[in-house]
């Protein structure tokens, strides 16, 4: 049952696990913030799942001593099973979390919440990879979070740019929708929660903070990339069989376009596929040429074709067919990719025939022949898009919506 908004505006959560070290001096110097800094009401909940420490005393005395300050005890581990507790018990319109280190610069906060209190966005999310945020941390883990932001993005399709972050805010009713469909209880929960966001057409804030890392953090990170590589797949997947209504959501809470976005004309489509097409050339032939020598000619064809052909059916999506709204993204993604396959196919037989022929062929003669075939693997490219990946009927709206507000963008 979803709960009744009264007048709380605000409700952050700090979820723990035995920070008996940290926690008394981090609840103190946020509650201060909050008492000086924030005109909104305001309330801290300190959500402990299962520590063993001294922490569930320290957390006692601080929600006696401190007011709006209170202690939720779980007695199973997980930080997003903690969150997912807090959340949907809360009765504030806005909920947030941080992290109990107060990594990231509390003056954020403010700008964190704020579009969220005033209706204008769905979520809101501290990002550490802005260009104007100021970030102190090692090479290792600066590599990892930038690596595995990349990875989210590329194969998830998603334009938020820091999902670990671990600075977030979310209107309340937003929350209690998108709960029920989020599975992960532990590190994956809020980039799953904000996958689910995106793909069902909510708005997403991103501010650039300032963050310091901490030295002490205890977070496996080999465990936690390969649990967060696991749970892309699974969410995927659940996207993929619609097992994630993500129609439904937009009917519910998505934003409507502005105005209705028509699909370009024939003569336009091919205008415009073939623009994205010498781009995607270009950026394949770029690709070969930094590729080959360490990987060797069918290995760098192979790589090259798939690393542009994801941006390109994005592309093609949104700018030759006029599509912008969340449904059957990622279906049409799959179709893209098995056309990336059949053109991979064709150019890949060229190259074998080439060397068949003169097995001593040089690169730039390997890549005039692999540019001649793709020529010919974009014609095809063009003809399964227009009739089957991105026909026109895929686009009536499975939730009533008309046939040009499906296709409008919502974000």
């Amino acid at each position: 049952m979803t709960p009744s908004y009264g007048g709380l505006a605000l409700e952050i959560v700090v979820p723990v696990f035995n920070e008996e070290a940290v926690l008394e001096n981090s609840i103190s110097r946020l509650a201060e913030y909050l008492t000086h800094e924030m005109p909104s009401t305001w309330k801290i909940t300190i959500a402990d799942n299962a520590s063993t420490d001294q922490t569930p005393v320290i957390a006692a005395l601080l929600s006696e001593r401190l007011p709006n300050v209170e202690y939720r005890r779980l007695e199973v581990k997980g930080r997003g099973l903690a969150l997912r507790d807090a959340w949907s018990a809360s009765d504030a319109r806005v909920l947030a979390y941080l992290d109990v280190d107060l990594s990231t610069d509390l003056a954020a906060l403010p700008p964190l919440v704020a579009p969220l209190l005033s209706g204008h966005s769905d979520i809101s999310i501290g990002t550490r990879l802005g260009q104007s945020s100021r970030v102190s941390r090692g090479p290792k883990r600066e590599f990892i979070s930038r690596s595995y932001n990349f990875l989210l993005r590329r194969t998830m399709q998603v334009r938020f740019s820091d999902a670990q972050c671990g600075f977030k805010a979310i209107r309340a009713d937003v929350a209690h929708r998108l709960l029920p469909h989020v599975e992960d209880n532990g590190w994956f929960f809020d980039t799953e929660l904000l996958i689910i966001a995106e793909r069902s057409g909510l708005r997403i804030h991103e501010i650039p903070v300032d963050w310091v890392d901490d030295p002490d953090s205890r977070v496996d990170i080999r465990q936690t990339a390969l649990d967060d590589l696991r749970g892309m797949a699974r969410v995927a997947g659940s996207l993929v069989k619609g097992v994630i209504p993500c129609q439904a959501i937009y009917a519910e809470l998505g934003r409507r376009p502005i105005a209705p976005a028509d699909r370009p004309s024939f003569f336009g489509q091919v205008l415009r596929f073939g623009l994205v097409g010498v781009i995607s050339t270009l950026a394949f032939a770029m690709l070969y040429l930094v590729l080959q020598g360490p990987f060797g000619s069918q290995e760098a064809n192979f790589l090259s074709l798939l690393l542009t052909a994801v941006g390109n059916t994005s592309a093609n999506r949104r700018f030759t067919f006029g599509i912008r709204g969340p449904g059957g993204l990622f279906i049409q993604q799959i179709q893209g990719l098995i056309v990336f396959l059949l053109a991979w196919a064709m150019t890949a037989s060229s190259l074998q025939i080439l060397h068949v022929a003169n097995q001593d062929a040089a690169p730039n003669l390997e890549l005039l022949v692999l540019t001649c075939a793709n020529v010919l693997a974009t014609l095809m490219r063009f003809i399964l898009l227009r009739l089957w990946v991105f026909r026109a009927r895929r686009y009536a709206s499975p939730v009533g919506l008309p046939l040009h507000a499906a296709a409008g963008s919502v974000q």
